[in-house]
């Protein structure tokens, strides 16, 4: 289960400066590669989003990880572990998606995805359960 970052959630933020790659494919079908810094700003997670999801879904992807995490992918609840850009609980989760998923942005944004895909149909049908009941 997900939980919203509120004033109630502490947030903890890696310093780490590691650079991390996903290999993603693109519209054409060709494959590229993105790097998304450790660091990465919620800028730069934001474009990755944006090369990953369907344009028609990304607002509403967008509107959950503003208030998930705020776009910081290190974002770790204190009370119940959830972490990252989604707040998977429990955080390995999403290493699914690949080992890389505690310091990868784009590792965190292919699960968080999937997720919301598999369990409510789309990030929107995602973003209307959120809307209802402040997580997902």
């Amino acid at each position: 289960m997900f939980r919203s970052i509120s004033s109630r959630l502490s947030v903890r933020r890696n310093k780490s400066a590691v650079a991390a790659a996903a290999v993603l494919l693109g519209a054409s079908g060709a494959v590229m590669a993105v790097t998304a810094p450790a660091s990465a700003a919620p800028n730069d997670a934001r474009a990755v989003a944006k090369k990953m999801v369907p344009a028609g879904q990304f607002k509403c992807f967008s509107n959950i990880i503003e208030r998930e995490s705020g776009w910081d992918h290190t974002a770790t609840n204190a009370s119940s572990g959830a972490y990252g850009l989604v707040q998977a609980l429990p955080a390995s989760k999403m290493s699914s998606a690949g080992s890389d998923w505690k310091t990868n942005p784009a590792t965190q944004i292919e699960w968080g995805l999937d997720y919301m895909n598999d369990r409510y149909g789309s990030p929107c049908e995602a973003w209307s359960f959120w809307q209802a009941n402040h997580w997902y």
